[in-house]
């Protein structure tokens, strides 16, 4: 008798445990599936969402084209949008009840012809500007105190990878570099981490339109960018010339130059230089739940009597810490 009480107690022992194992199974599998939809959900609003900050910056910059030629920093895109709840862009300002997600928004626009191009090194076996862009970033590596073997590893590389792209399919020369598409990968090309992190702020990796430089606009470019794109005109005059653009933008850029001037001396070059930008930076930062994204593109604005339009030529998207906070411009 004691036997078989000891028998049915290990057997409803065993169909006790049986039963909370399959329990416990099915409840994590339950679970998974609602993690897994979540985040799926997460990503596609995401998605949109982010689509939404650059469908934004496209539509400001092209608003702004309408309204002048000429590009400066008092201007609309050049606004940052500050972090803000996106229920507040919704029709009547309604806020979120607790069963919706808060999510916020906040994004900025970088005039990218503000900084020197290094695709503009590639013109040096091409066109009577190769020199003239050597020069240029000679002066910017010198003021930062830069290694000049890195700048002359990159026009190598640079001038290789470019050849190698010109090519048939069938590429001969198995060592030439791949041309980056990002600043950030000019690593591939010889700039240690170091110089690429002191170049980021006044260096930029855009594509070259019709085989020309592409031109610095001296209404958004920094102190130490004009006065590597201007030879002749010494650090103190390319502060001036920032100062003197806070009262009034500049509306072409031999009025720039001649405010810094000094008489009797020769007349400044212009030729690297404009008022003008077709290339913009347009950053978009997501915050929803307990997900922060950033999303980088850059837009090519064409804005002529036959075409207006704003192009998105690449896009990156990054997944941030929760207290990273934005990148400047």
């Amino acid at each position: 008798m004691k036997r078989s009480r000891g028998a049915a107690l290990l057997a409803a022992m065993i169909t006790v445990a049986l039963v909370a194992t399959l329990a416990a199974g099915a409840m994590w599998r339950q679970w998974r599936g609602v993690e897994v939809e979540a985040s799926e959900r997460a990503r596609v609003q995401s998605s949109w969402i982010l689509n939404g900050a650059l469908d934004w910056g496209r539509l400001v910059l092209m608003g702004d084209a309408r309204n002048s030629t000429i590009d400066h920093l008092g201007e609309p895109w050049a606004v940052p949008l500050e972090e803000a709840r996106l229920s507040t862009f919704l029709a009547g300002g309604e806020a979120s009840t607790e069963t919706e997600r808060e999510a916020f928004l906040s994004g900025h626009i970088v005039d990218l012809q503000s900084r020197l191009n290094v695709m503009n090194l590639v013109l040096t076996s091409e066109t009577s500007d190769g020199k003239q862009a050597i020069d240029r970033f000679r002066r910017l590596f010198e003021l930062l105190n830069l290694p000049y073997d890195e700048l002359e590893s990159l026009q190598r590389n640079l001038l290789s990878a470019r050849a190698a792209m010109r090519e048939s399919q069938v590429q001969t020369d198995t060592d030439a570099p791949l041309m980056p598409i990002r600043f950030e990968q000019l690593t591939w090309l010889g700039l240690t981490p170091a110089t690429l992190k002191a170049l980021s702020p006044y260096a930029t990796l855009l594509p070259l339109i019709d085989n020309a430089p592409t031109t610095v606009n001296l209404n958004t470019a920094s102190a130490q960018v004009i006065y590597a794109a201007v030879p002749g005109l010494d650090l103190a005059g390319a502060e001036r010339l920032v100062s003197a653009r806070t009262s009034a933008y500049f509306r072409s850029a031999s009025s720039a130059l001649q405010t810094v001037q000094q008489s009797g001396a020769e007349p400044l070059p212009t030729n690297w230089t404009g008022v003008t930008t077709s290339f913009f930076e347009v950053r978009g930062r997501l915050r929803l739940d307990d997900i922060a994204l950033e999303e980088t593109s850059l837009v090519r604005r064409i804005y002529t009597p036959s075409r207006k339009v704003a192009l998105t030529l690449w896009r990156q998207r990054t997944a941030l810490n929760m207290a990273t906070p934005m990148a400047g411009p």
